[in-house]
């Protein structure tokens, strides 16, 4: 009997799905096997995944290790205990990256601050994916690809885990603040270009010897114009933390004994151009006198800052405003801060002229008394 009309156009329907369902699987195999190679060339050889399992709509990898490179103070640039990857499959097909998102889960990063100024973080990371050929050969001998130069990322979210900062220009070996408890995300990266604004925001704590304070910084960055809007906020947090930053540069001599800060400051970057208001408020701050002559709190003569604190009941808040050219070599955003709050500190103490001229007397004479002891005299 012959077959019907419809019978036959059923069958030819029937493999015509069958051979797009083959051509669809073999792509997304082909893909597939292309993430993967991606990524074990991304890790590079100092990087490593108990497991990366690849599936059709992302990649997970499971305790993951990026080691650091010499002189790095940590051992590891980053550990995760998981990372899931979600590729658009239909660009990798045209040889094109963009990843829609990726997600680090249980995290302990490391990011350091070079004695030059210089923020890094994921140097291994950030090598591979700049190496010409990050096509990695497998087990099967398969030939490396080149990777796209143009790579898109829409969102990284890093959630549940520490940042740990290592800060050489404050001391060698790096000091070291560890951000906990922390999450961020960074959306909109357009590699290598990266002209485009870029959106960051970072939440965590800062647990100090007698208080655990929040910080948090967001805003949007032209990575490679350096344009930006940012806002930086700490509240809360213990001022042994911080005094390597804002005490000790600012010719602290005085034993803090106990104090919280809260700080924020709202920065523009244009064409180079810093201009970044700010407010910095010093909450039950505590100054140990130890009889010192020399001891100072913000070069304000220690006696006359406890003084000025015990009328305040320990309170002091700043208000300052950052502007500069960050292509200045002569201008420096530290000492430019820590210029401006030493004078608004001895503004707000309300410590005079001749209070500070008495105190400096008074060095002078402790300074002489300390030669006259030192030569038995």
């Amino acid at each position: 009997m012959a077959m019907s009309t419809g019978r036959r156009v059923a069958i030819a329907v029937a493999s015509v799905v069958l051979v797009l369902a083959v051509v669809v699987i073999g792509g997304l195999y082909i893909a597939q096997y292309e993430v993967k190679q991606r990524v074990i060339a991304a890790l590079g050889p100092l990087g490593s995944a108990d497991s990366i399992d690849v599936g059709l709509t992302s990649v997970r990898l499971t305790h993951v290790v990026l080691k650091g490179p010499p002189g790095w103070p940590a051992p590891d640039s980053l550990r995760a205990d998981q990372i899931v990857l979600v590729p658009d499959v239909r660009e990798l097909l045209q040889k094109r990256v963009h990843i829609r998102s990726v997600v680090v889960s249980g995290f302990d990063m490391s990011v350091v601050r070079q004695a030059g100024g210089t923020l890094d973080l994921l140097p291994n990371l950030r090598e591979s994916l700049n190496r010409p050929n990050s096509g990695s050969d497998s087990a099967s001998s398969v030939e490396a690809q080149p990777a796209p130069q143009e790579k898109q990322i829409d969102h990284i979210a890093f959630e549940q885990g520490t940042f740990e900062f290592y800060d050489f220009t404050v001391s060698k070996p790096a000091y070291k603040v560890a951000v906990t408890q922390a999450s961020a995300s960074v959306d909109n990266l357009h590699l290598p270009a990266l002209a485009e604004p870029t959106t960051v925001a970072v939440n965590g704590s800062i647990v100090g010897p007698s208080h655990t304070g929040t910080v948090s910084f967001g805003g949007w960055i032209k990575i490679a114009s350096k344009d930006s809007q940012t806002t930086s906020t700490l509240r809360g947090v213990d001022v042994v933390m911080l005094d390597p930053y804002l005490l000790k540069k600012a010719g602290t001599k005085a034993q803090i004994a106990g104090g919280t800060v809260d700080l924020s400051v709202e920065s523009t970057v244009t064409s180079y151009r810093l201009h970044a208001p700010g407010t910095l408020t010093l909450h039950h701050l505590q100054l140990a006198d130890s009889g010192n002559p020399l001891d100072t709190f913000m070069s304000i003569p220690t006696k006359a800052a406890i003084a000025a604190l015990k009328s305040r009941n320990g309170d002091i808040t700043v208000h300052f405003e950052l502007d500069g050219n960050l292509r200045d070599p002569k201008f420096s955003v530290n000492e430019s801060l820590l210029n401006k709050l030493g004078t608004g500190f001895a503004q707000v103490m309300g410590v005079s002229v001749e209070g500070v001229a008495k105190g400096a007397n008074d060095t002078v004479k402790g300074l002489g008394n300390a030669l006259k002891n030192l030569l038995g005299q």
